[in-house]
């Protein structure tokens, strides 16, 4: 599975306003809105859908890389979104460290081995440490389109 499978070009946050785990999952899921790709009826029971994840662990996986996720009936097929915040947030991740580049899915309840073929995708990227260095010094969306592109044409990961 490829970037280009999942996620959401129109969704793109280049820049996150937001400081806090909360609100970035916010951020990230009105972004999805935004795009079309989910309904906005649904945005609040996604969000706490996100947000009972989290209560389980952080997403959080350490050197500035989370992975926000869900399983949703409403959607219909598996989406995604990207988000880079300059700063960082607190995201209590397993390291302590302060978070950077998100990676939020959303995904149907009876579709469990797209969700899994997108996080390993995800992980696969993010172990490339050039990759994730240009994701965080992306500059707008057409710099991480660009390196999601670039992604899943195996110009990072051997």
């Amino acid at each position: 599975m490829k970037f280009s499978d999942f996620v959401s070009t129109q969704s793109i946050c280049a820049e996150l306003s937001s400081t806090d785990k909360p609100s970035v999952i916010a951020e990230l899921v009105d972004s999805l809105v935004k795009a079309g790709e989910i309904n906005e009826s649904d945005r609040d029971d996604i969000i706490k859908a996100i947000m009972k994840r989290e209560d389980l662990g952080s997403t959080g996986i350490g050197r500035g890389i989370a992975v926000p996720h869900t399983k949703h009936a409403s959607v219909p097929k598996l989406v995604g979104t990207v988000g880079v915040s300059v700063d960082g947030v607190d995201f209590e991740s397993l390291d302590g460290e302060k978070v950077q580049l998100f990676f939020l899915l959303v995904s149907p309840p009876d579709r469990p081995g797209d969700h899994l073929r997108a996080l390993e995708n995800i992980s696969r990227q993010l172990r490339d440490e050039t990759f994730c260095r240009f994701l965080k010094q992306s500059k707008n969306t057409e710099d991480i389109v660009q390196l999601l592109e670039e992604a899943d044409n195996n110009q990072f990961v051997s």
